[in-house]
């Protein structure tokens, strides 16, 4: 049940997004994004994570920067100019590139040939799903332009 209650909750982030953008900045987006996220973390675990070197909370603080902040500002930002739908699938392929990018800055990750057929088989997927039949991306929509 948790795990349904997740994904229903995941799977209308673009959708929400999409509609806050029309009263929200993106900033103001992502910072009731995260406040939400602090309030829920403070009831769930309410003990202060101790890290055991002031390199460790900087490391911590990066990660927290470029892999949480940024995504979720630019995601915010990409909304903006395209459709939630477009927007989701383009991060569907996030994983596809993360394997490949694993290859080339990790020692020891090979991309053996079943990763090249899913791969292919992904991207596929992924564009039958975004042209639905056609060939027209609307990647910035009329209304963007709208002042």
């Amino acid at each position: 049940m948790a795990a349904f209650f997740t994904i229903l909750i995941w799977g209308t982030t673009y959708v929400s997004t999409k509609v806050l953008l029309e009263s929200f900045s993106p900033i103001e987006i992502l910072f009731t994004r995260f406040i939400m996220g602090y309030i829920a973390l403070l009831i769930i675990y309410p003990h202060k994570l101790k890290t055991k070197s002031l390199h460790e909370e900087l490391l911590f603080m990066g990660a927290g920067l470029c892999g949480i902040t940024l995504y979720f500002l630019l995601e915010n930002i990409a909304l903006t100019y395209t459709l939630a739908s477009n927007a989701g699938i383009i991060i569907s392929i996030a994983p596809l590139f993360t394997a490949v990018f694993a290859h080339f800055f990790l020692h020891g990750e090979k991309l053996r040939p079943q990763f090249f057929l899913g791969f292919i088989i992904a991207i596929t997927g992924i564009i039958l799903i975004e042209f639905n039949g056609s060939f027209i991306l609307n990647l910035i929509p009329k209304r963007a332009f709208r002042y």
